[in-house]
């Protein structure tokens, strides 16, 4: 493993998953989410699983972040939880997204498959309706392609838990930052309910998009002393990815004031700092 100055990246418990999980997560965002940069996507890949981090995210929609995972990973494979997303809301695209999303992995499982970004009724409706995109996510369970089932939430909460009411997700992906509270509460919305059915929640956007300038250590901190398995961030490069993973493993959580207080700071900016979520 990389040295962390003799610290290692702590882990905890991903909900009913009952998977052990590094508290911070690489994202499928920043470099991973571009294409044509394979051999720096290789290196922060690689780098971070020596860092200790076992959770590694990607998506369908996020550019060329599978065959980056694909090309890399190789042996590795079995020690890593890998997690991808679909934004399919049909059972015939959601299946189909699957079998691309394994190609390019070159894998034959997801350890999570995720619905990503579900925002509307509509949306909901079509995805739990006849034909849905839920059909497809129980029968890859069924097959052994995925091991758990995720959903993850960006603009609504509201939308977010009426998902986990229709359904026991295993997982749940959701904003978390100090702009939270002041806007739409993902934690005050999804917390309650993913306890009760012991739904892993795994937070993203700990830095406000760098929308925000306050130290990246103190936001991460701020997430991880959430009721959160993990954050998941993106990277632009190894430094970066160096410098999240020593904050994770130096990480001691913040007091209870001040998370109220760094949550008053950004207040009012919070509307302007989420209402953009992409």
């Amino acid at each position: 493993m990389a040295n962390l100055k003799d610290k290692e990246i702590p882990r905890r418990r991903l909900g009913k998953t009952n998977l052990q999980v590094s508290i911070l997560g690489l994202g499928g965002e920043g470099i991973l989410r571009t294409y044509g940069n394979d051999g720096k996507a290789h290196r922060l890949i690689n780098t971070a699983i020596d860092l200790g981090i076992n959770y590694l995210e990607t998506a369908r929609a996020y550019a060329g972040s599978e065959g980056y995972y694909g090309g890399a990973l190789k042996e590795r494979r079995k020690d890593i939880i890998l997690a991808g997303k679909s934004h399919a809301r049909d059972k015939k695209g959601a299946l189909e997204h699957l079998k691309e999303s394994l190609t390019n992995l070159k894998t034959d499982y997801l350890d999570i498959w995720q619905m990503h970004d579900v925002r509307t009724e509509e949306e909901i409706k079509q995805i739990f309706g006849p034909g849905g995109a839920m059909e497809a996510f129980l029968e890859a369970k069924k097959k052994g392609l995925v091991r758990f089932i995720g959903v993850t939430g960006h603009c609504d909460p509201k939308i977010t838990a009426k998902c986990l009411d229709i359904y026991d997700f295993d997982t749940v992906l959701i904003p978390v930052n100090p702009a939270e509270p002041s806007y739409k509460c993902f934690l005050e919305e999804i917390v309650p309910l993913a306890g009760a059915k012991d739904t892993g929640v795994i937070g993203m956007k700990a830095y406000l998009q760098g929308r925000f300038d306050a130290p990246k250590k103190l936001l991460l901190s701020y997430a991880l002393s959430q009721p959160v398995s993990l954050a998941v961030i993106g990277c632009d490069d190894v430094d970066q990815l160096k410098e999240n993973a020593q904050a994770a493993a130096e990480f001691l959580p913040l007091k209870y004031k001040e998370v109220q207080r760094l949550a008053s700071i950004i207040e009012p900016y919070a509307r302007e700092l989420m209402s953009y979520k992409p």
